[in-house]
Formats: C-alpha cells, structure tokens, sequence
C-alpha cells in the first residue's frame, strides 16, 4: 500500500505545477481580458471610435495620477463636474457621456492601465508560400494536450488516495475485504480501454477510407512553370484554345509541344509581373520558355531552321484523377451542360500552378446533378435559340414546365388574387439533371 502522506505529497506538487505553469498565463492576460469586457465596446487603443485612443493615456490630461483615473472610471459624472479636460471631452465626442464602473477594483484597473501601456499595434506579415498570418492551431493543441495529462493524473492520484483511505477505514473497523485487483489485470480498465481505442482507430480508419484517392489541394511540381493566371487570366486565352477535346469528345486534354509554340515561337521573352511558386520562391518566367524550347527543339536564334518533327512531349504530371470505374465526359459537360470550367476546377485564371480545386467525390458529383438545371433548348418569340437539342429527347418534362404565356389553362393552373396564373402543385417548376437520370448509377459507372 502506498503511503497516504506520500500521495498527498504528490497530488499538493502535481496541483502547484499545474497552477504555477498557468498563473503566468492569468496574470498575463487579466488586463486584456479585462479591457475586453469592460472597456472595448467604445475604447482602441491606437484609434479613437465611440470614445479617445487609450495608449499614452498617462501622458495626457489628469490621467498621470492614477488616483484620477480610479475616480474617473468609478464616477464619471462626479469627477466631470469639476475637471474641464473631460468636459472638453464630452463635447469633442458629442456629449457621449463614459459609462460609470463602480465595481471595478483598483488593482483591476491598473491591470487595465498595463495592458494598454504594453499592448503594441499589430504588424501585417506577409504570408509565405501557400499560408497567410500565424497559426497557433500546433501551439493550442499542445496547451490542451498538457492541461489533459495534467488532470489525468490528478485524477488517477485522487482515485488512489481514495482507496487508500477506503482501506485505512474498512482495516480501522476490523473490515476483511479482498486485496485490490492491480489495473492491468482490472476486467473494467481493460474493456473500457479496448473500447476507446475501438472507437479511436474505427474513426481514423472511417475518415482514411472516406479520404481515399480524394486529391483535393494536390499541387505537383510541372517540368515547366506554367501560369494559367498569365495565359487564361492576364493574356484571356481561351481554355478551348489548349483544351480543345473538352468541346468534342470525352477527355479535355494536355495540349502538345506545337501547341504552346503556336504563340512562343515570336513570344521568346517574360515582361510580367513577378512569377512565384507555390513556396514563394520567384520564378523566372523567361527561363522557363527556354525549357520550352528545348522540349520543341526550336532554336530562337535560327527560328527558320526548325523542324517541328523532331520536338518531344512535354511530361506533365496529371492532377486531376477519376477511377478506372467511374465514366465522365468533358463534352457532354461543357458543351451540352453548359458548365463552366471553373465549377471543377476553381479560379483557375487565378492561380499560378494548379491544384486540384474540387474533391470530386461520388457525393460531390451526385449533389452538381441534384442542383443543376437542365438548360431545355428553345426559340423565343424573336426567333432567337437558346439551350441544346441534346434534351430535345427529355420533352416531356419541358411541358411539365410552367409556360411563359397561358393561352388554356384547362384546369391546370390557378390563378392568385392578383389574377396573375401560378403553376399547378402537381407541376414542377424546374427540371434538374436527377430528373433526367443523373444520379443513376449506369450513367457514371461502367
């Protein structure tokens, strides 16, 4: 059995560390805090708002003897009536009068008076590769990774004391009961830590296979730096113009080497802005068409001796990636779909290396189709055409839809108080791409 005393000992340490290792914590943020509930719905310190800037406070007016400052915050009213600096300052502010904190202690207030007396503006950093600003996310985890140990040992300790003394009184009071079972032998411990670790490792297994093969933020590096925020963003070169197949058939495509040198071959040279990569290191731009060249095995120097024949793909890294089971088509999407690029593919004429934008999960897909409109052809009364005929095939709904004119209602509309016809509740007022099979599986799934 382990001595009482000796437990106390331990748990008086353990509750010291622990409250000695978080009173420079308190101590350090009382001021703020304090500030924070009592003063900063009409106080900055470094700009004036509902009432004055408080930083250098001392250094103004009255304020350089504290005892002023505890009158004033405790009875505004009182300490006005015979001080003209703060009448002055009612009627700089248009006669807002302070609110009175009788309640506030003294030594709160000089807690106050610190904080704005230490606290310094803040500075813009900045961001550095692909992150903005100070994550103390890491920092946080660790604080309350710490505080949990800490109490998990005060409790066990406490857990101890508490059988310990149990078996003082039951041997006191001549009580026979059976030694304690040791906890790695414990029945109960055992279960209740097989269940926690079942419950730990089934959700990281969950959350692993839910994530499996989704790419979302993957970001390789190119053979060459290629900016889509220059070509397609700067410069507005369409994305049919490399990605043609996207229009006609079921790939988009990488465009070949002949493609790029359709406009480098007189475009030798980078004027723009600065380039940089996804680490923030600069990237020069004309270095870049030189790789290029050497891919097309064009020569700038001797443009008119280029033979075309003896130029080499370019191997760029795939980014974005489907299952072999899973089908889609590019064209079916952006042409008779009318989906944008960026839907998939994010701000792409913002960024300067890809990424994949988009998890581009079954649920992700099935939820574009459950949303998405289906866009009906349709000739207006100018003659004009609008939508694709490739729905021409789902008519049906088309008359489910309500008209733009009613000619006969016969039964099939209602007309509101204002005499104007809204649809039947039997009818449908739209018609998305679930309506027409999209989110059966044989459509996407070979």
């Amino acid at each position: 059995m382990i001595p009482c005393n000796s437990i106390v000992k331990k748990l008086s340490l353990c509750t010291f560390v622990f409250l000695a290792f978080f009173s420079l914590q308190v101590s350090a943020q009382d001021g703020k805090q304090l500030f924070q509930g009592n003063c900063a719905s009409c106080h900055n310190p470094f700009q004036n708002g509902t009432g004055p800037a408080l930083k250098g406070l001392e250094d103004r007016g009255p304020w350089g003897d504290r005892n002023n400052i505890y009158a004033w915050v405790h009875n505004p009213v009182g300490f006005m009536a015979t001080n003209k600096y703060t009448q002055d300052l009612k009627a700089q502010y248009g006669g807002t009068m302070m609110t009175a904190f009788p309640g506030l202690k003294t030594e709160e207030i000089d807690a106050i008076v610190s904080y704005i007396n230490e606290v310094q503006p803040p500075v813009a950093t900045k961001p550095t590769g692909g992150g903005s600003g100070t994550d103390n996310s890491g920092r946080n985890a660790l604080i309350f990774g710490v505080i949990s140990l800490i109490l998990a040992i005060i409790a066990l300790i406490l857990m101890q004391v508490n059988s310990n003394l149990k078996k003082l009184s039951d041997d006191k009071e001549g009580i026979l009961r059976p030694e304690a079972v040791p906890f790695w032998k414990n029945k109960i411990y055992i279960a209740m830590t097989i269940i926690v670790l079942f419950v730990v490792g089934g959700f990281y297994v969950v959350k692993g296979a839910i994530g499996m093969g989704r790419q979302i933020g993957y970001e390789p590096e190119q053979p060459i730096f290629y900016s889509h925020k220059v070509h397609a963003g700067i410069n507005q070169i369409n994305c049919l113009y490399c990605h043609g197949n996207a229009w006609e058939s079921k790939h988009a495509a990488i465009p070949s080497t002949n493609v790029c040198m359709n406009c480098h071959k007189n475009i030798g040279e980078y004027k723009g802005d600065p380039l940089f990569d996804a680490d923030g290191k600069e990237v020069n731009g004309t270095e870049q068409i030189k790789k290029l060249y050497a891919y097309a095995g064009f020569d700038p120097l001797n443009p008119n001796a280029w033979d075309a024949n003896k130029a080499k793909s370019i191997p760029w890294i795939k980014i974005h990636n489907l299952p072999d089971h899973v089908y889609f088509n590019h064209s079916q999407h952006i042409r008779a779909g009318n989906v944008q690029c960026q839907t998939c593919h994010g701000e792409i004429t913002a960024m300067d290396e890809v990424k994949q934008f988009s998890e581009l999960s079954m649920g992700w897909c099935i939820n574009c189709h459950r949303q998405t409109k289906v866009n009906f052809y349709n000739i207006d009364s100018t003659g004009t055409e609008t939508g694709n005929k490739f729905y021409s095939i789902y008519e049906k709904f088309r008359k489910d839809l309500m008209p733009d004119t009613l000619k006969d209602n016969g039964g099939k509309y209602i007309l509101d108080k204002n005499g104007k016809f809204i649809i039947h509740p039997s009818k449908m007022d739209s018609v998305t791409v679930k309506d027409i099979g999209g989110i059966e599986c044989q459509k996407c799934h070979y």
